[in-house]
């Protein structure tokens, strides 16, 4: 690998050269921290929306067989006589 870097020769001045490399090593390190944040936002926002999801279904089917008993209660007092 160093006979890899040895074989380059830049014609700018290595100042310059630093320079342009720190900035270009700093723009993708941001870069990274960037999409690290993102990542974790959007992955805390799924779990909170899968919480969510899931206890409103708990009350979709809770709410569901209340409906289900009410209406076999109203259907048996129908047919009784009075």
């Amino acid at each position: 690998m160093s006979n890899a870097m040895d074989a380059i020769e830049y014609r700018s001045p290595l100042r310059k050269l630093v320079r342009f490399f720190e900035k270009s090593r700093d723009g993708w390190k941001e870069k990274c921290q960037q999409s690290k944040v993102l990542i974790k936002r959007l992955t805390n926002r799924m779990y909170a929306m899968k919480k969510s999801r899931d206890r409103w279904k708990t009350v979709a089917k809770r709410q569901r067989k209340e409906l289900q008993e009410l209406r076999r209660q109203l259907g048996a007092q129908k047919t009784r006589p009075r």
